[in-house]
């Protein structure tokens, strides 16, 4: 196998079984909120915490010398070229509520750039995976597909998915510039979680995507599948995607969703 396999191989193993262990241990009644971070909505739950240890140990005692960075505090600089970008549970507000859009996210850098990232949804029964220049793929009990985006997309008919951040001055302007973005669309879906939107998009089930505030963890593997599923992923005139701004999306749908969203300031709160 190539690099990028064999690390893949690692990162959907460790993302399965820590998304077995989310589900198989989640409290009755659901988990303990330990802390909040940049507002009272923004919460961390022990399971959160939990996993990424799970994550981290599985890897680490494979691959001593690679490096982390995760959601939850576990970054560590390695002594090799790989590092880890790893959001134990992408949608902790979801899984607080036991709803289903939820999932472990594992992507594998190699000097900056991701290589190979999973995307596990236990209570969807799916794995999404890709590995740079070869395709995507999404995985269920039932068989294996490839993904593609949809392509050429009229911004008019697209189904656009979003998401929104925790503090309230933020969100009043997002709800300024969704005033905008709304009537010019076929719809919007928020469902709660960046990973699983992007993942939405890599299978066709949404035709473009954009969020204020997404951190490293959040997209590092989402967008190595959508990527790999054909799409763009960027932010605001040229600049990378990240927390000012994320869009995603077939490259013609891109470009008309990223000139819709530029005139209502986006990255901005």
């Amino acid at each position: 196998m190539s690099q990028a396999e064999d690390l893949l191989e690692l990162a959907v193993e460790t993302a399965r079984e820590a998304a077995r262990m989310l589900v198989d241990k989640r409290p009755v009644g659901g988990p303990d909120v330990v802390q909040t971070k940049s507002s009272p909505t923004d919460v961390v739950t022990q399971m959160d915490q939990a996993a990424e240890r799970l994550i981290v140990e599985r890897i680490r005692a494979a691959r001593p010398d690679d490096g982390f960075l995760g959601e939850e505090g576990g970054t560590h600089d390695g002594g090799s070229n790989v590092r880890w970008v790893i959001d134990p549970i992408d949608g902790t507000v979801n899984y607080l509520y036991d709803l289903p859009d939820w999932a472990v996210s594992i992507a594998a850098e190699v000097d900056g750039v991701a290589v190979a990232g999973v995307v596990d949804m236990p209570r969807r029964g799916e794995t999404y995976t890709a590995v740079q220049g070869g395709g995507a793929l999404l995985q269920t009990p039932s068989g294996a597909r490839d993904l593609q985006v949809n392509a050429a997309v009229p911004l008019n008919q697209a189904l656009v998915a979003t998401g929104f951040g925790y503090a309230a001055e933020r969100r009043a302007h997002q709800a300024e510039v969704l005033t905008g973005v709304l009537p010019n669309v076929r719809d919007i879906r928020r469902n709660g979680s960046c990973c699983v939107d992007l993942c939405s998009l890599a299978a066709g089930r949404v035709d473009a995507y954009y969020e204020r505030g997404v951190q490293a963890w959040d997209i590092a593997a989402g967008a190595l599948i959508v990527q790999e599923a054909g799409g763009l992923v960027g932010g605001l005139e040229g600049a990378p995607a990240g927390p000012e701004l994320t869009i995603a999306a077939g490259p013609a749908t891109f470009e008309a969703l990223h000139d819709l969203l530029l005139p209502l300031g986006p990255a901005r709160d």
